[in-house]
């Protein structure tokens, strides 16, 4: 069984999800900030962490990577294409005086099937807010994590350089609008959704026709 905890971490209060099961392995979804809510838990829990999951590179979601990988050894692993963003403002920080990212290394995720804590976890390439953004859904949890794709009846940013309206939407309606209708949405802000509500109620999937 998978359990999970959020955390409002950041500047732009960016959703962390820690997910555990019961053997007490766990790994955290953007840390994109001080990380010492979740190390707190990890360690009250006695959590081991073995990989820190990054859906894309921008600063408001990689900002507690190297603290958390310093504090616990776990490998951070996130898209490959996003790399040239931590050679960006956008990555690396001072993005509108935002702070300077800690700066790491990180393992290319590459999309396919893996297993995490135990499960398996269909990583799944979803680009248009980022070139590299990646969604992680696991079918045992019945949850996507889809960092800044898709939000309750709204979508990410595409304005930023790498981003694209027409492949967010493409990703979207071909990566996550199709799982089960029951599928909870864990975004990368705001509340959470499902793909049902997605369907139905996003306005910017209004002409999703491919049911």
């Amino acid at each position: 069984m998978l359990y999970v905890n959020i955390f409002q971490l950041g500047p732009l209060e960016t959703n962390c999800y820690l997910v555990y099961n019961d053997a007490k392995e766990a790994v955290v979804i953007d840390p994109g900030g001080d990380p010492a809510e979740v190390l707190a838990v990890l360690r009250s829990q006695g959590l081991t962490l073995t990989h820190i999951l990054n859906t894309h590179l921008h600063f408001d979601h990689i900002g507690g990577n190297a603290a958390l990988s310093d504090a616990t050894g776990a490998e951070i692993l996130a898209g490959e294409a996003d790399r040239p963003l931590l050679s960006s403002e956008l990555g690396s920080g001072g993005f509108m005086g935002f702070p300077k990212t800690p700066s790491f290394s990180f393992t290319p995720l590459t999309p396919g099937t893996h297993t995490f804590v135990g499960e398996t976890c269909h990583v799944l390439a979803t680009p248009g807010h980022s070139p590299g953004s990646l969604s992680l859904y696991f079918p045992v949890l019945g949850a996507v994590f889809c960092g800044d794709l898709i939000f309750y009846r709204s979508v990410g940013r595409t304005d930023f350089p790498g981003g694209d309206e027409k492949v967010l939407k493409e990703s979207a309606c071909s990566q996550i609008l199709v799982l089960p209708e029951e599928t909870i949405i864990y975004p990368g802000h705001g509340p959470q959704t499902d793909v049902r509500d997605a369907r139905e109620n996003n306005p910017f999937f209004t002409d999703f026709h491919m049911l």
